[in-house]
């Protein structure tokens, strides 16, 4: 099992929600922490709240929809730490919007920032990785990356998207020791339903009620951590919702029938 202890983590969107559980999660088993995010100071709240020696957690501004920044981005991490051991790329937008109501803009987002983000700072970090020999790639991608709902088109579209590209990244790059871990979160306690865009791009602001009776967010930290360290494949951290990954598998007429009746937000 893949130990954290004096492992250098980089966390993406660790402002809020499971990115900021990871970060006290990580904290717990000794790792050495990047903290990044676009607010500052949130990013900051969080550094203190780990209780690390200073020197220990290196905050990095970052906006994932800046593809140009991320090899700046890395360059400081590695001047501060000297390499990189894990990288869990968590930051993200939802969406809740029909598609015939949504702007061609919005869409766009969704690809900018969930998927090709995700992608250009984990193409800066790969050549790392590859001369350590070494190094871990976690994704939270959603259940959304296994099967659809409406209201969620693009962020579907994005989500499948990063499951396509590291799947293939850990098959290219077996033989250079580097690990890929594909989370699937279902409804956790955050605020990913209020940050949600809408048709016009603006924020929905207001939680789903799944949401807020999800999964704690420190428990779902928890098996996300475990299953980093078991070097799974992928991590589904959810309740009765999973049932969707093998409704889809097995089923798939049947998931359609029994998401497109329910009862979405």
């Amino acid at each position: 099992m893949t130990a954290f202890k004096n492992q250098v983590v980089w966390i993406t969107g660790a402002s809020s929600g499971i990115g900021e559980a990871l970060a006290y999660a990580c904290a717990k088993e000794g790792s050495k922490l990047v903290l990044s995010a676009r607010r500052v100071s949130a990013l900051q709240r969080v550094k203190a709240a780990c209780q690390l020696a200073d020197d220990q957690v290196l905050i990095v501004p970052l906006d994932l929809a800046e593809h140009d920044a991320m090899q700046a981005k890395v360059e400081q991490v590695m001047q501060h730490f000297g390499r990189i051991d894990h990288l869990i790329n968590n930051a993200g937008i939802s969406q809740r919007s029909l598609l015939k109501d949504t702007e061609f803009a919005v869409f766009k987002k969704l690809i900018d920032v969930d998927y090709l983000g995700t992608v250009a700072l984990t193409k800066a970090v790969l050549p790392i990785f590859m001369e350590q020999q070494s190094g871990h790639f976690s994704v939270v991608t959603s259940l959304m990356g296994k099967f659809a709902s409406p209201l969620r088109s693009g962020y579907c579209g994005a989500k499948h998207a990063l499951h396509g590209f590291f799947d293939a990244l850990r098959m290219e790059h077996h033989d250079d020791r580097i690990k890929v871990t594909l989370i699937c979160p279902g409804f956790i306690q955050t605020n990913v339903s209020m940050n949600a865009l809408t048709g016009d791009g603006s924020a929905q602001q207001t939680m789903d009620q799944a949401t807020g009776k999800g999964i704690p967010v420190d428990r779902c930290a928890q098996k996300i951590i475990r299953g980093i360290k078991a070097n799974r494949h992928e991590v589904i951290v959810a309740r009765k919702e999973k049932l969707g990954v093998y409704l889809k598998r097995f089923f798939p007429r049947l998931l359609h029938e029994f998401v497109r009746k329910s009862d979405v937000t």
